[in-house]
């Protein structure tokens, strides 16, 4: 269960910023056991010595990572504790882990599975759906959730009309219409 990903190098002492995935900022804790996930696969055993909120960030320091170099070899890495200790969500909230994978319906059609979370975009996490080479941005934001079941991996939401059209490659057609407006205006 990833609780945060690591954004940058943070100090000289082999501090780290890290992208909280986690609204339960209690649960990080000197002494506490996480699992550095890299994009290759490889898992490394870490222990927190220290952490402070630092400008919107959370800057963790870990036993043994202790130079700008070790810290950097954790950049992008996903912060994880094992399902079997991770803490109990309120009704209503997923972890990140959980959703990728999901298939995403709006309105009985599908529309890919979650490839990604990312967060900060704005005041909802976007899940990014794929489906073949489409990609989608969708706002995981209540007002669009239907429902989540995570036991048959799949969020059933009810966007706006029109909302997916919003990220998609113009066509033809549209890209003529905006070289025609701009002579147009030009003129």
């Amino acid at each position: 269960m990833t609780l945060a990903r690591v954004r940058k190098t943070q100090g000289r002492r082999g501090e780290i910023a890290v992208e909280l995935h986690s609204d339960v900022p209690a649960r990080f804790r000197v002494g506490l056991r996480l699992f550095a996930l890299a994009q290759e696969g490889n898992r490394r055993e870490l222990q927190i010595e220290e952490f402070w909120p630092h400008k919107g960030d959370l800057v963790l320091k870990f036993s043994g990572i202790d130079s700008i170099s070790d810290a950097e070899t954790l950049i992008g890495c996903e912060l994880q504790v094992p399902r079997s200790e991770r803490a109990r969500l309120e009704s209503g909230w997923n972890y990140v882990s959980d959703m990728i994978g999901c298939v995403v319906f709006d309105v009985n059609c599908e529309l890919g599975k979650v490839e990604d979370v990312q967060f900060g975009a704005g005041e909802a996490p976007l899940l990014i759906v794929g489906a073949g080479s489409k990609r989608h941005e969708i706002p995981y934001a209540e007002a669009y959730l239907k429902s989540v079941d995570l036991e048959h991996k799949q969020i059933h939401m009810q966007l706006p009309e029109g909302m997916l059209d919003l990220d998609a490659p113009l066509t033809a057609e549209e890209k003529q219409q905006q070289r025609t407006q701009r002579r147009s205006e030009e003129e």
